[in-house]
């Protein structure tokens, strides 16, 4: 049970920003023997679950990290681990690709996987381009700032949802950019 105990409060204390917390959670569980592949992998998971795109260097430092201890071990390890750690617990957090990805599934499961639009379809096997595979796609880099309004989800699914940027971090920016974006979109579909 200490060994759930101590990985659980390890991995809130790293979503709720306290790296004091973590790594005293990290030092229980090295001092515990706990595998420090398994405290790597749930430093990656916290690194996106938890920081996303608010701080997308904390996948990268996570990632690497997971690496490093592998070709270091320990005693050394430790250091890698938390200054790991300590990156995803001071970054900024934003749980939004985790929520936008299960509403899509969630979506998916319940019936709404219609067909990709003909426009997005893949025109490059033999009588595709017959069957309109690819007609009418237009190369979002043709247009002025790399965006061009043209509907990449299918017709059922217009309007959908499902990565909402919070306004933190690195991840504000998304935001502002996608508020433009899908007010574009939706002044091109009011015209339509």
């Amino acid at each position: 049970e200490a060994h759930y105990d101590t990985v659980s409060a390890f991995i809130k204390s790293m979503r709720g920003s306290d790296p004091d917390a973590a790594l005293y959670s990290l030092a229980v569980m090295l001092t515990a023997g706990e595998d420090i592949r398994f405290i790597a992998r749930r430093i990656v998971i916290c690194a996106s679950e938890d920081v996303g795109n608010a701080d997308p260097m904390a996948l990268v430092i996570a990632n690497s990290a997971a690496q490093a201890v592998m070709q270091i071990g320990l005693p050394e390890a430790r250091i890698i681990l938390a200054q790991a750690a300590s990156y995803v617990a001071c970054a900024p957090k934003s749980n939004a690709a985790y929520l936008g990805i299960d509403a899509a599934i969630r979506d998916v499961k319940e019936g709404d996987n219609a067909p990709v639009p003909h426009a997005m379809r893949n025109p490059s096997f033999r009588d595709a381009k017959k069957l309109g595979y690819g007609e009418g796609y237009k190369y979002p880099h043709d247009y002025p700032g790399g965006w061009v309004e043209q509907d990449y989800l299918p017709k059922e699914m217009e309007g959908s949802v499902y990565y909402s940027p919070k306004d933190i971090g690195y991840e504000a920016r998304f935001k502002e950019r996608l508020d433009y974006i899908r007010a574009q979109r939706n002044k091109a579909r009011n015209k339509k």
